[in-house]
């Protein structure tokens, strides 16, 4: 019979030959030398943490079972031969693969590399426009789809009332929808990443001294001297305190401070989608203007978006504003026209 803490060895055995298994595909894959190497290396390291494991469950008389990668891992082996190992980094972290954190910006010239735990991770980090993105795109994701189903309706009944009470339900519905949206998302991204970092955990307090060197070949490839990544890596684990997170962020390519919470996640996506979806109820909530004000607020609040939506994509303001302008436009028509002819039919 099996204890559960040869379970949990056992477990613990098949991971690592199934990283092995999947870091050879990676280095036959990988067309640059330095990171085909690394994933090479990183495999007889997994062989050589699964050998460690294999050894306390044969000292305990337990045996193995026959190694056999999973589905996941071949479906992943299949997408890294097809599309190449960079594409699908994201993916691979998810199978915690490390060294994708070498593909942000490494380059032979020389990576600057990190000498104190403070740098670590600056090149995952993001320049704090991403609230900001999500913002203008769920307002305007509110903007267009609440606008649309306002004069859907209106196309099909001139009743200001029953307008009203519809687009007031659809703020409702758009907002809950990507609000739960949002918060299973995000739910999902965090506890994928608490797993990912309880596994380095348990692998960092089994093998200290492997990690270090799997840390200082991943400094290597991004052309940092061997002798001197090694010196950096043990630099960097020596406080318990922040060793997990250096090896999440560097081996993984995981921000822990992107562990947001679902909750904050969901308000502002509600919060945001509801003050587009507002914008073209204004009118009817006032009493004033009804559907000509509408749209002419609407068609306003389009353009300051598109604009705005530039700042990313790093078209001009004007064309993005006139384009969104445009969609718009025909969102509106189109389900204006479909709104007049269902309740042309209705009469």
């Amino acid at each position: 019979m099996v204890g559960h803490a040869d379970e949990a060895a056992v477990s613990s055995w098949y991971e690592e030959k199934q990283s092995a298994w999947l870091y050879r595909v990676l280095a036959e894959v990988e067309s640059r030398a330095t990171l085909s190497q690394l994933f090479a290396i990183l495999a007889g390291e997994a062989d050589d943490q699964a050998a460690l494991w294999a050894a306390k469950l044969s000292a305990g008389g337990a045996a193995l079972p026959e190694f056999s990668p999973t589905v996941r891992a071949r479906i992943v082996a299949w997408l890294a031969r097809r599309f190449g190992v960079k594409p699908i980094r994201q993916v691979l972290a998810g199978m915690k693969v490390r060294g994708m954190s070498a593909y942000s910006g490494a380059h032979p010239g020389g990576h600057s590399m990190p000498a104190t735990v403070e740098e670590v991770g600056q090149s995952h980090r993001g320049v704090g426009g991403g609230n900001l993105r999500a913002a203008v795109f769920g307002a305007n994701d509110g903007l267009i789809s609440n606008a649309s189903l306002i004069m859907g309706v209106a196309g099909a009944t001139a009743d200001s009332h029953l307008i009203l009470l519809t687009g007031v339900a659809g703020l409702l519905a758009g907002a809950l929808s990507m609000a739960s949206g949002e918060f299973v998302s995000v739910r999902s991204q965090r506890e994928l990443y608490e797993h990912q970092m309880a596994l380095e955990q348990d692998e960092l307090d089994e093998y200290p001294e492997e990690e270090a060197e799997e840390l200082a070949l991943i400094y290597a490839a991004r052309g940092m001297d061997l002798d001197e990544a090694r010196m950096v890596a043990h630099k960097m684990l020596v406080d318990p305190k922040h060793a997990l997170d250096v090896l999440a962020r560097e081996e993984l390519g995981l921000n822990p401070d992107d562990l947001g919470s679902a909750w904050g996640a969901a308000g502002f996506s509600f919060a945001c989608f509801g003050a587009g979806a507002l914008v073209p109820l204004l009118p009817f909530l006032v009493g004033a203007g009804g559907l000509t004000a509408s749209g002419v607020i609407t068609g306003c609040a389009l353009f300051g978006l598109g604009a705005a939506i530039s700042l990313f994509t790093g078209r001009r303001a004007l064309r993005g504003g006139v384009r969104m302008l445009c969609i718009g436009i025909a969102a509106s028509a189109l389900t204006y026209g479909l709104g007049s002819l269902v309740g042309a039919g209705v009469d």
